[in-house]
């Protein structure tokens, strides 16, 4: 199989030391954070969630997945989203989520 082309490009150092220290959690390395954050951002904005509706999503999925006794790694999150994505599930499980999410907090 082919490697991927790659590219360099200028980013703000705030932008990469924030993704400095989101990354060392996780051990990953910053460009595979950023690449992450580019891979969420882009479901997002292809699925029409709301800002809100995202962090909701990412935030329940983050706390199952602390809870999980094995790690995930992000080319298997990124397959799983891309996945649903194609599907057409992965916006309305979102809204779902949330949706419970906001029951439980009433």
């Amino acid at each position: 199989m082919a490697q991927p082309a790659f590219s360099s490009v200028k980013l703000p150092g705030s932008l990469v030391e924030q993704a400095r220290q989101a990354a060392q959690p996780l051990r990953r390395s910053v460009a595979s954070q950023i690449e992450y954050w580019a891979t969420l951002g882009q479901i997002v904005e292809h699925t029409g969630l709301s800002v809100q509706d995202a962090r909701a999503a990412i935030e329940q999925y983050e706390a199952a997945a602390a809870q999980a006794t094995a790690p995930v790694s992000v080319d298997a999150l990124t397959g799983r989203l891309l996945a649903a994505q194609a599907r057409g599930t992965l916006a309305e499980r979102v809204r779902e989520v949330v949706r419970e999410n906001q029951s439980r907090a009433r």
